[in-house]
């Protein structure tokens, strides 16, 4: 009886149950209300957006069970440019007029149980609009159970199959059921997306666990009404945000807001009738990508005969980018790429059959072509090469540019294969490694955009690999493996294992360079699989039998698979007991380094390190820099998801003079994502092997014998095998090998004659005859720097993106002309050294370099049809133009340089950042609306709406906005009268919000100005120099310096004493320098406090330093320090009696002259004259001015006083006798080692220079302590700092330092290198006639056979 009862109740709860299927009943038309809006910008109210508004009945219904027609009625679009919320929208009429037939054709679409499937339209209805219905249709998608109120599934729509998370709830008192469904759409099984020159960068996961740059979710809430056989939509809402910002979201972000509306209206008896077309299948409701791909979205042009727009936009670059660069280049010059994207094949032949034979047209063309990044440009290049239209140098530029934008399908690989293999490619050995580099980049990105890529594409690398190894072809296998690097491919790890040493028996034959090319090329496949590579190697850096550096390489591809902690402690562990330094040293500094790594995506391995470090040997840790080492920096900042890195090895040998390899790589950070930048390797194999073989390596002779053998062993480089390369080095951008090359001795034999033969020297000629006839040049080159897009479809159908594009076009102009007295010889090659030195050469020249770039970060909608976006742009434009004229009378010693007035810019440099909100459409191009992000009207009134900052800061009282900075700064210079000046422009969103983003967004300008300043005008600047007898005469004003010992001399001194008293008296004492001095004392007590226990020790450091020798200037050993230096100080003294000036006495061995020609004649600049006297080894140098009646001068007097003393004085101010430098630096002993000790001493400083010494004075405990010194206080001379350093052994140093009020020391502080220094003060080393005598041998004959 109670099953009975069960079964009946469980039929009653059945039949009562509501079937959630959507219901539209065969014979009856549903009518709803559409709305659809899309809005960019930031969040807050009162700043700028821009977006587009869809409006239109939507009219549905069923053909058959499954098959439905739906029709758009009364559609209309709206476009926004504004201050949110209070500009109204704008109807786009024009636009609405011309798609009102395409969107009011009804489409057809499959619908079962609430889930859409195949949509079908006829061939009129294009892609973009399609897609709008699929925004329709996708409100439609429902996943709807039966026996569950909450789940999560992957759902299929517009966007891909992304996680959605149902909640279905039922309102009986209004007879509703309310679903609700929300998206994750940055978790997705399947996400329609597409990346543009993306490929080469990294996805950096751990950047954005804590903070991310891109969120994006969706919100679908439903109202459904019990109907007959299921439910009916009475409303259904969407709401979506794609929030973006480079830097950490908290901050502020950029977003793209999504709101879609579907209410029903009615039910009409009118069907739904589809045109008289097929309906052919557009596929499903995933977003379909239309022309988008091809469209910059900087701006918008409507492209209706492609080959003339290419002509026109062409011809505006080539005219007006000639003198000087023209303010919209760049951006004209991305609109001809974009052109260029819309011709065909047969368009692009037609335009470079017409303009390939004017020189400044094919360069443009040559430039634009390659950033097209299509297929068909790439078909084009190849075939103008093989037809020979191209010079190889105009190829290689263009092919490489063009491989790395071109979309990387299937096509394109197979044509690079094709070129790669064709017979013209394969007989220039230098274009063939280029092109097949090409395509295993190719390959690498078909594979980032096609995770599951075939090996097959890597068949004919993986064949060509096999053949060379069966031949023995070295430079074959080489080139095999590094296009096997680029592709990173996990298929090729076992043909690269059969060339790596230890693992086969085949690779020990290999030369060493190829082995490590081999494991070098693990290094991308290892970014995709870690844990393939890692256990590779592992083995080979624990291998002992393998060469050491195979073993260091396979260290660096270990660290770059990021390995785990046990990993890297079982390395630790088992180099413990290594044998050979150079791979303990180079592991161990690996390691340590990793231990201060910061980035995110190494933090696991930077712990890792912490662990293996503890269990290496701090023994290590003292090797020199004569042993291999490795290098690694990094910063990371997380607020702003920024960083770089970088890294250098240096891999060395036991018997290496040079380093064997040196790898220097940067690694960028920026907005979740990674990217190697660059990265540079040199190899000295070659070189190194040569040296080996020679007696150079003999370890049983002196130093000297080995210097000599190497220089001898280089100079013999003929005997050097033929196959093998000397050197060799390598380039990498974003992880792809670009080029390579390889030293031999056939490069070398190549090249002599090229430097030596008659080529140069015709070159010289033709160049030396065009200088004399004039030369007038002008260039100009454009450049696709950056274009990186990310394109993502919306809720409405429409695609939104983030975009960064940068262009920059330089320009330049030159005119250059040289007059030759005598004129230069019919044949140069005759002329002699002696006619060389009576040539007299008078040249002029002036140049007007500049440079425009503008950049432009842009995120919102983009469609051929219409944009609706906000964008910032930056734009920088200088010029600087220049004009000189010199001359050189080589016979007469003689040199002039010029720089003559020229006219000038109104601006020099301009640099402006601003962000705006940009809509436009493509029916009306002269109605585009650009608004400030941020309106300066809003910020001049200093009124912020509470609601500004409700959701922000609800508890705080709203910021007032502050005006706009502007500011204009100027700054005369003397003499020359000129003037410069910077004006400064700016205006923020701050006042909303204390954030990095909120500072950038707004208006910022800044813009320089050089002109001619109040007063007489400049002709020209001069500079002179005359070497030689002649020197005196080119003076222009006489040098006089006052003696004191004379009547005049001794009356100016005391009026110089009466002006600097009097100065002192009006110099305030500030209480800043005697708390200053009171905090060191604090300080310095402190610290000895600190050390008191070393005090002893100190005690034996502190020896008088003493002198090597005597001599006539010296005292004796045993005199005292102060007896020492009062000797020193009057032998100098007595040197200066001799001669106050040695102008009196003897000619200036030079002069320089630099000066102001100005229209009134007045004398303005400065003169230098230097003087020698070798009987006491003197040297004066005199500065003075040249202008009438200022006396201000600059003496520098030195001598050396013997071979381990010189003295030097600087005095400077009038007649030099106002401030005074003493400097003094000798060599001797500190105990028993060697030293050297450098004083200066003096009696009066500028009062700005003993300013900034107390204040830096303060830092000088503190950074000392920090630096590893020994700091005490001392009653040193106030008014002389002591430096002595001591070198205990030729590998440390000892360091004392005596300043006013404190004495620092630092004891056995490591050097990297050996000073050759014996505690003698003789040199260990020195180079003997042997090796004087070659060299000199060798220069001659140079010498010789150049002029011969």
């Amino acid at each position: 009886m109670r099953a009975v009862v069960l079964a009946l109740t469980v039929a009653l709860v059945a039949s009562q149950q509501i079937n959630l299927v959507p219901e539209f009943a065969l014979d009856k038309t549903y009518v709803y209300k559409y709305e659809a809006l899309l809005l960019g910008g930031l969040p807050q109210e009162g700043l700028a957006r821009a977006g587009i508004k869809v409006s239109s009945k939507v009219h549905l219904t069923a053909v058959t069970e499954n098959t439905f027609l739906m029709k758009l009625m009364d559609p209309l679009l709206h476009e926004y440019a504004g201050i949110w919320p209070k500009d109204p929208f704008v109807p786009a009429t024009k636009l609405t007029s011309a798609l009102a037939a395409q969107l009011q054709i009804p489409i057809k679409f499959e619908y079962t149980n609430g889930v859409v499937g195949k949509v079908f339209a006829p061939a009129g209805v294009s892609p973009t609009v399609l897609n709008l219905h699929r925004g329709i249709l996708n409100i439609l998608q429902l996943n709807l159970k039966k026996t569950q109120n909450i789940y999560e599934l992957q759902e299929a729509g517009a966007q891909g199959v992304c996680r959605t998370h149902y909640v279905i709830s039922e309102d009986t008192k209004a007879n509703h059921i309310i679903v609700t469904k929300s998206k994750d759409l940055s978790h997705c099984q399947e996400r329609i997306m597409k990346d543009i020159g993306l490929a080469y960068t990294e996805k950096c996961a751990e950047c954005t666990e804590r903070v991310k740059s891109l969120i994006e979710t969706a919100s679908y809430n439903y109202i459904m009404k019990p109907a007959a056989a299921g439910v009916l939509i009475a409303e259904a809402t969407v709401e979506e945000v794609h929030q973006f910002s480079p830097f950490n979201e908290i901050h502020g972000a950029a977003q793209m807001e999504a709101k879609q509306t579907l209410a029903f209206v009615e039910i009409e008896k009118t069907p739904v009738v589809p045109i008289k077309a097929d309906y052919l299948a557009r596929g499903s409701l995933q977003y379909e990508f239309a022309t988008e791909l091809l469209q910059t979205p900087i701006q918008l042009m409507k492209i209706s005969d492609a080959p003339a727009q290419i002509i026109e936009v062409l011809q505006h670059l080539v005219a007006n980018n000639v003198a000087m660069v023209h303010d919209d280049a760049p951006l004209k010059f991305v609109q001809l790429v974009q052109l260029l994207r819309a011709a065909t094949l047969e368009n692009t032949e037609a335009i470079w059959a017409q303009f390939k034979d004017k020189p400044v047209y094919r360069r443009w063309l040559l430039d634009a072509l390659p950033a097209v990044g299509t297929p068909v440009i790439v078909k084009l290049i190849k075939e103008k090469f093989l037809a020979g239209e191209l010079t190889i140098p105009e190829f290689i530029q263009a092919l490489v540019i063009a491989l790395q934008m071109v979309t990387a399908d299937l096509d394109t690989i197979q044509l690079t294969a094709s070129l790669a293999l064709h017979e013209k490619i394969a007989t220039i050995p230098a274009l063939r490694e280029v092109v097949m580099l090409g395509y295993g980049s190719m390959i690498a990105k078909h594979c980032v955009a096609v995770p599951t890529c075939p090996a097959e594409l890597l068949r004919p690398i993986h064949e060509l690999a096999a053949e060379a190894i069966s031949k023995n072809d070295i430079p074959e296998i080489t080139l095999a493996l590094k296009v096997l690097g680029n592709a990173g491919h996990p298929a090729s790890l076992k043909p690269i294992m059969k060339i790596l040493p230890g693992l086969r028996t085949a690779a020990t034959s290999l030369p060493l360079r190829v082995q490590v090319d081999a494991i070098l090329a693990l290094r991308n496949i290892a970014k995709k699989e870690p844990k393939l590579v890692q256990p590779v190697a592992l083995q080979l850096v624990l291998d002992r039998a393998l060469h050491p550096e195979v073993r260091m390489v396979a260290g660096i591809v270990l660290f770059e698979t990021k390995p785990s902690v046990a990993l890297v402690s079982s390395l630790a562990g088992a180099l413990k007991t290594e044998t050979n330094l150079h791979v303990a040293s180079f592991a161990y500094s690996h390691i340590k380094s990793l231990t201060r790594i910061t980035a995110p995506d190494m933090a696991a391995v930077a712990g890792a390190a912490n662990v293996a470090i503890k269990l290496m040997s701090r023994k290590l840790d003292r090797l020199s820099f004569r042993f291999s080492r490795a290098l690694q920096l990094d910063f990371y900042h997380t607020p702003l998801m920024i960083g770089a890195a970088g890294s250098a090895y240096m891999i060395n040998d036991a018997a290496t003079i040079l380093p064997r390899a040196v790898v220097a790589k940067a690694r960028a950070y920026l907005a979740g994502a990674a990217a190697d930048v660059l990265e540079i390797g040199l190899r000295t194999e070659g070189i190194q092997e040569a040296l080996l073989q020679s007696p150079a390596a003999d370890e049983s002779v002196d130093r000297i014998t080995k210097v000599k053998r190497t220089l001898r062993a280089l100079a013999n480089w003929k005997a050097l095998p033929t196959n093998q390369p000397l050197a060799s080095a390598y380039i990498k951008l974003f992880g792809q090998e670009v080029a390579y090359l390889n030293i031999d001795k056939t490069v070398i034999e190549e090249a002599i004659p090229l430097a030596t033969g008659p080529k140069p020297r015709e070159l010289l000629k033709g160049a030396l005859k065009a200088l004399q006839e004039g030369i007038a040049f002008q260039y100009a080159r454009p450049l696709l720097a950056a274009e990186v897009r990310r394109i993502l479809p919306t809720a409405l159908g429409l695609p939104m993106e983030l975009s960064l594009y940068t262009a920059a076009v330089a320009a330049a102009s030159l005119n250059v002309k040289a007059t030759i007295t005598p004129p230069l010889p019919e044949q140069i090659e005759t002329m002699t050294l002696e006619q060389l030195k009576k040539t007299d050469v008078q040249l002029q020249a002036e140049a007007r370099p500049s440079v425009a770039l503008q950049t432009f970060a842009v995120m919102g909608v983009n469609t051929a049809l219409i944009q609706a976006a906000v964008m910032a742009r930056g734009k920088i434009r200088t010029i600087a133009p220049g004009k000189v004229a010199a001359r050189a009378d080589i016979l007469k010693g003689n040199y002039k340089v010029e720089a003559l007035s020229v006219e000038l810019p109104e601006h020099i440099a301009a640099v402006s950042f601003e962000t705006l909100a940009v809509v436009r459409n493509i029916e009306d191009p002269t109605a585009e609306r650009i608004v400030p992000l941020v309106p300066e009207l809003a910020v001049q009134n200093a009124q912020t709406p509470a609601d500004y900052l409700s959701s922000e800061t609800p508890d705080e009282t709203p910021v007032r906005a502050t005006a706009p900075f502007h500011k204009t700064l100027c700054l005369a210079v003397p003499y020359i009268e000129i003037k410069g000046c910077i004006e400064l422009h700016s205006h923020n969103a701050a006042f909303i919000k204390n954030a990095p983003l909120f500072y950038i967004i707004g208006q910022h300008s800044a813009r320089a100005a050089v002109s001619r300043a109040e007063g007489p005008a400049v002709e020209r600047l001069e500079l002179e120099v005359q070497v030689g007898p002649r020197a005196a005469e080119r003076l222009l004003k006489r040098i006089n310096l006052i003696d004191e010992e004379t009547p005049e001399g001794k009356a100016f001194l005391l009026k110089l004493r009466e002006i600097l008293e009097t100065e002192d008296k009006n110099v305030p004492v500030s209480s800043e320098s005697s708390s200053s001095s009171s905090s060191s004392r604090i300080i310095s007590s402190s610290s000895s406090s600190m050390s008191s226990s070393r005090v002893s020790e100190t005690a034996t450091i502190m020896e008088p330093f003493k002198k090597f020798h005597k001599d006539r200037y010296l005292a004796p050993h045993g005199a005292s320090k102060a007896k020492s230096s009062g000797s020193a100080a009057s032998s100098f003294e007595a040197i200066q009696k001799q001669a106050k000036f040695l102008g009196n006495a003897l000619p200036p061995v030079f002069a320089v002259i630099a000066r102001a020609v100005r229209v009134d004649h007045k004398l303005l600049g400065y003169q230098l004259a230097a003087y020698f006297d070798k009987p006491t080894a003197r040297v004066q140098l005199v500065i003075s001015s040249i202008a009438e009646n200022d006396n201000l001068k600059i003496c520098a007097d030195g001598a050396l006083l013997s071979k381990h003393k010189v003295t030097a004085k600087v005095a400077w101010g009038p007649e030099c006798q106002q401030y005074a430098v003493t400097a003094k630096a000798e060599a001797g002993v500190l105990g028993e080692f060697p030293a050297a000790r450098l004083e200066l001493e003096w009696e009066r400083l500028p009062l700005i220079v003993t300013t900034y010494a107390k204040k830096l004075s303060k830092h000088i405990p503190m950074a000392a302590l920090q630096a590893g010194f020994r700091l005490e206080r001392a009653t040193n001379s106030e008014k002389e700092i002591e430096l002595t350093a001591a070198l205990p052994t030729q590998r440390s140093l000892n360091v004392i330092a005596r300043i006013p009020e404190m004495t620092l020391s630092r004891m056995a502080i490591p050097l990297p290198v050996a000073v050759p220094i014996n505690p003698d003060g003789t040199l260990t080393i020195h180079i003997d006639e042997d090796i004087l005598s070659w060299i000199q041998k060798h220069i001659k004959e140079e010498l010789h056979f150049t002029f011969s």
